[in-house]
């Protein structure tokens, strides 16, 4: 655990195992931390927020400002070890590493992004002024497959508002947290504004029904979402909890194939689909279909799988062995269900790694609606294709969906694409961007089953989640001025 400033020894007396899913082999052991660990945490950020919320804005903004050098400086170290703990190729861990700076380096300007309004004169000698404050303790509950990204959506934005922080990070690929404690330290984050619990839902719990954290956060799959959201809220607290998604990419007619192939290949393979924003539905719309499937599967064979270490690898394993038996299954209930199998992944073998957890990219076409592949996020290289007549049905399927993360559509057409963006009811939409996750500047979220709460993770809805609005109204009198009486204050 990380607590109060120093690596400190769990209470815990469980571990679990963490696994290289490139080998299989378990390369080190995760303390599962309890209730007391979860405490002890809270308990020093509570005891450093008085100090740490009244730093000025800019003060707290400079050390952001060198934790993002040390991360900077650091960024291929830190990729080798995401490599290493969950599977992704380095380059691609190394570009989580880059997303996440990009929300520290949107951070730094806090002192902007907490300026509140200021009305003069609002009734007669009378100002308004509203201002933002820290929440106080707050908590960030993060999944396995972004372990560098997703912390670092929530934890720079919390503790440049003046809150502290306990993060609790993914038990499968937990070391990362740790390391970027350590950078904080470096940085001169004071002791006890960022602490690390590891655990799994023992200590999930204690942070939802701890009376001193007053926010949490939390990414990961739908029904955990929301548990956490109706938990958390049940105690008292604000939440924010992002959950699973369903991601529709919409190819017209008129799109640029070799183009959209590639952007496709790319967002549903990538990360051996192990990705909340990942394509998992091409819907064809039209005649396109044929050609497009022709030139998906064809570039979908050319994938190049293997350890994420290994030079000119497209896309690693899955995070666990029961990940890869999960998503096998999906496979053999799409072939059940009449779902055509263009490619199958099933077979891949890996020259050298056959304990690695690895499944291949695999292709469906003809899915409909009603089939579990197309309705259940099964989180890895799995691509289905549906057929549909027009943008407008499109639209509609989409619409229909339980999720609503993500979405793209891929046209040469402006009123096509206009068309789109206006009524598709999906949190984030791409124009011939496949993985539309917007800069730090802007908030990420999606709508329907994929969101529990009001508020977006990072961006200026980052800044709205961990402040509190106040609002003040002053009047200065004279002596002997008029007094309100008994009646409703009137102020103009």
């Amino acid at each position: 655990m990380w607590i109060g400033g120093a690596a400190v020894a769990a209470r815990a007396t469980h571990y679990g195992e963490v696994t290289n899913p490139a080998t299989g082999e378990v390369i080190r052991q995760v303390p599962l931390g309890d209730a007391a660990d979860v405490d002890a945490a809270v308990q020093a950020a509570r005891a450093a927020l008085p100090a740490w919320r009244t730093h000025p804005p800019l003060r707290r903004a400079r050390v952001l400002m060198r934790f993002r050098e040390l991360m900077e400086a650091r960024r291929q170290d830190l990729a080798r070890v995401i490599t290493q703990e969950h599977g992704k190729t380095v380059a691609d861990a190394a570009g989580e590493v880059t997303r996440g700076i990009e929300v520290i380096e949107f951070a730094t300007g806090i002192a902007h992004l907490l300026k509140g309004e200021f009305s003069e004169n609002v009734g007669t000698e009378v100002d308004t002024v509203s201002l933002r404050q820290a929440v106080g303790v707050c908590a960030g509950i993060t999944p396995f497959n972004f372990p560098a990204m997703v912390p670092l959506w929530m934890y720079p934005v919390a503790i440049a508002c003046g809150n502290t922080f306990v993060l609790k990070p993914s038990e499968r690929d937990p070391s990362l947290a740790n390391h970027m404690a350590e950078l904080l330290q470096e940085a001169g984050l004071p002791d006890g504004v960022f602490n690390v619990v590891h655990g799994g839902k023992e200590a999930v719990d204690a942070l939802l029904e701890h009376p001193d954290v007053k926010a949490v956060s939390f990414v990961g799959s739908t029904p955990i979402a929301q548990y956490i959201y109706e938990t958390g809220a049940r105690h008292g607290k604000r939440v924010q909890a992002l959950g699973g998604a369903k991601n529709h990419a919409v190819v017209m007619p008129d799109a640029d194939l070799d183009f959209t192939v590639e952007a496709l290949v790319g967002a549903g393979y990538g990360s051996a689909g192990e990705r909340c924003m990942a394509i998992s539905v091409v819907v064809a719309v039209g005649d396109v279909a044929d050609t497009l499937v022709a030139k998906l599967a064809e570039r979908a064979r050319r994938v190049s799988v293997g350890a994420g270490d290994a030079a000119q690898v497209e896309m690693g394993p899955v995070i666990t062995a029961a990940a890869r038996e999960r998503i096998r299954g999906y496979i053999d209930r799409g072939v059940a269900e009449g779902a055509r199998l263009v490619v199958d992944g099933r077979p891949l073998r890996v020259p050298g790694h056959e304990r690695g957890f690895f499944v291949g990219p695999t292709l469906f076409d003809d899915v409909a609606a009603s089939m579990a592949i197309y309705r259940d996020e099964i989180f890895g290289p799995v691509l289905g294709v549906v057929r549909v007549a027009s943008l407008r049905e499109a639209i509609d399927l989409i619409n229909a969906n339980a999720y609503a993360n993500g979405t793209a559509i891929f046209t040469r057409s402006g009123h096509a694409a206009r068309t789109f963006q206006a009524e598709i009811e999906v949190g984030m939409v791409g124009v011939n961007v496949p993985i539309p996750v917007p800069m730090a500047f802007y908030s990420f979220g999606g709508w329907r089953a994929s969101l529990f709460g009001d508020l977006n993770v990072h961006g200026t809805d980052g800044v709205r989640f961990y402040t509190r609005l106040k609002t003040v109204t002053s009047r200065w009198p004279d002596d002997g001025s008029e007094a309100p009486g008994f009646h409703m204050p009137m102020l103009g």
